[in-house]
């Protein structure tokens, strides 16, 4: 019998894997959603490393976000210090202790002593009956590794890993298991080498490796999702850091992006405070865009900076002005020093200066800082000054991924950002950057200075300017107490001038103009004399002329009068002679 064969047969999609949210901003999106629910996870980490916080963190959203009781089981720290410790957070856990959290003590005493067997029935059945007295959805188990050391028997390690992993699956809990590993274990010979550890890896469907190391003194905390069963993850490492909130991971996807087109299409134009600028960019920077100023020391970078953020505050937005290079009231007086006046705009809440040092911590700290300021001062335009300071020593290899999500963050929330950027006197290309964020900026200006005839000179050009048409020519940027302007461009045997030989070219060019209008004047006055001689000619011709048509009609009349009188008169004498008439 012959068979039709299966033409276009598709095979029904998988059931999605379910997902427990844990609330923790970054890492739910490069879990494509959170923790595998109703499954095990394994916490992985060196001493120090943000293990404790970020299981606590996860029952403490689940508890008030998603309204999931959990249980905490603390091996290594009581609940007491643990609580002490998470205070800092403003997670408020002695009101969630309640009803929604309970922490379990169960770390061994310094007087134990092992008799027997040991395991860890007695303990589970301890958490399953608090469990359903509080109908817990979600469990921790902290510091593992403790528990297990105590058994000092490999074999029965392993046994109870194995119990607790059964346990965990028969009762579906979503948990969270951690333990220490890395530099921590090198310490120890025989913790070096508990096989139950790396084979706990095999055994969970999720695995999560935090880390925290010093790269040239600063401080770097980074975490891996090692493995994800029947789910998409990021398996690139991803920067994290622990702050006033928690735990807050970087990498992830942008919420809402991409936009709609439509969403995308620049609409409002914003004032950079130059006036001239404006007009070289057609109308002033795009709102919302991210704006790159780059320069050598004293172009003027932060300048320009100021006198975007004067701009801002004159148009009633708030503002953020963050310096990695001065105090507040250095920037305050210096500002001063060319017309931009932004002490008013300090003292009525409407610009937020804050000063920080790039040494003082890592890149990643710096981003935090930065939104937090934002957020709090609620801007909508933000200043950074320079943003190169990022990439200072122990930064270089996290400072662009900083400075990505920090131009990505500001177009998802539609803040205008602008960027100075320093560049080093001995690069041998002037239109990189440290960061080399160029690439991703919309706008990007860039001063440099002109040296000719024994001056030192600023100029100005934009190197690019994303859906505008923008001028190509270098400026002279002129500052002096009367503010910031640009100069217009004099050129002299293909070469831009600047300072005094621009002076010396416009002074020749006023000259020559004033020369021109003086022989022009001239000539005129020439002219003028001559149509008036000619004039003057032409009325004494017309008379002359007058004179003699005059003259004929004089000598007409006299002819005319004489023929008549001679015609006369010989008619009158042949009356005489008594001539007939003929």
């Amino acid at each position: 019998m012959n068979r039709k064969p299966f033409l276009n047969h598709k095979t029904p999609p998988a059931p999605s894997l379910p997902k427990a949210r844990t609330g923790i901003e970054g890492f739910d999106e490069i879990t494509d959603g959170g923790l595998p629910k109703g499954r095990t996870t394994l916490l992985e980490g060196g001493s120090g490393s943000g293990k404790t916080v970020m299981a606590l963190q996860t029952l403490v959203n689940a508890a008030r976000i998603d309204n999931e009781p959990g249980i905490f089981v603390a091996f290594e720290e009581s609940s007491e210090r643990i609580t002490l410790n998470a205070s800092k957070f403003g997670w408020d856990l002695v009101a969630l202790q309640k009803s929604k959290l309970f922490f379990l003590d169960a770390q061994p005493t310094s007087e134990l002593v092992q008799s027997g067997t040991c395991d860890l029935g007695g303990m589970l059945a301890a958490v399953e009956a608090k469990a359903r007295e509080i109908k817990a959805k979600r469990v921790v188990f902290d510091a593992i590794d403790v528990v297990l050391a105590m058994l000092n028997d490999t074999k029965a390690e392993r046994l109870e890993v194995f119990r607790l992993h059964e346990w965990l699956l028969t009762r579906g809990f979503t948990a969270l298991i951690t333990a220490k590993t890395g530099s921590f274990y090198q310490c120890d010979p025989y913790m070096a080498n508990r096989p139950q550890l790396g084979f706990m890896q095999f055994m969970v469907d999720c695995a999560v490796n935090l880390n925290h190391q010093l790269v040239r003194g600063v401080s770097q905390r980074s975490l891996r999702v090692v493995k994800y069963r029947g789910s998409s993850y990021s398996e690139n490492e991803s920067p994290f850091l622990i702050g006033d909130g928690g735990l807050e991971v970087a990498g992830g996807r942008r919420v809402g992006w991409p936009k709609p087109l439509e969403a995308l299409k620049p609409i409002e134009r914003v004032s950079s405070g130059v006036k001239r600028l404006d007009a070289m960019l057609g109308g002033g920077y795009y709102r919302g865009a991210g704006i790159l100023i780059t320069g050598f020391p004293g172009t003027a970078k932060s300048t320009l900076a100021g006198a975007f953020s004067e701009a801002a505050c004159r148009r009633g937005e708030r503002t953020l002005f963050m310096s990695f290079d001065s105090d507040a009231n250095e920037v305050v007086h210096n500002m001063a020093s060319v017309n931009i006046r932004l002490e008013r705009f300090v003292k009525s809440g409407k610009l937020r200066l804050v000063s920080a040092r790039a040494v003082t911590g890592s890149a990643e700290v710096h981003l935090m800082q930065i939104k937090q300021h934002a957020k709090e001062h609620g801007a909508c335009c933000v200043v950074i000054d320079p943003v190169s300071a990022l990439a200072k020593a122990g930064n270089e290899e996290t400072a662009y991924s900083v400075a990505e999500r920090l131009l990505d963050w500001s177009k998802t929330a539609g803040i205008t950002l602008v960027c100075t950027s320093l560049l080093r006197e001995a690069s041998s290309s002037t239109e990189s950057t440290p960061l080399q964020i160029s690439t991703i900026a919309d706008t990007w200006i860039h001063l440099n200075y002109q040296v000719h005839a024994g001056e030192r000179n600023r100029g100005l050009s934009i190197i690019k300017s994303r859906g505008t048409s923008h001028s190509n020519q270098v400026r002279e940027l002129v500052l002096s107490d009367r503010g910031v302007t640009l100069a217009d461009a004099y050129t002299a045997g293909g070469e831009v001038l600047m300072g005094t030989l621009r002076w010396e070219k416009e002074r020749a060019e006023i000259a020559a103009r004033d020369e021109d209008q003086a022989t022009a004047k001239k000539v005129l006055a020439n002219l003028d004399n001559e149509e008036v001689e000619i004039e003057m000619r032409i009325k004494s011709a017309q008379r002359e002329l007058a004179a003699k048509r005059s003259e004929k009609k004089a000598l007409s009349l006299v002819a005319s009068e004489r023929l008549h009188a001679f015609t006369n008169g010989r008619a009158h004498m042949r009356e005489l002679r008594g001539v007939d008439k003929t």
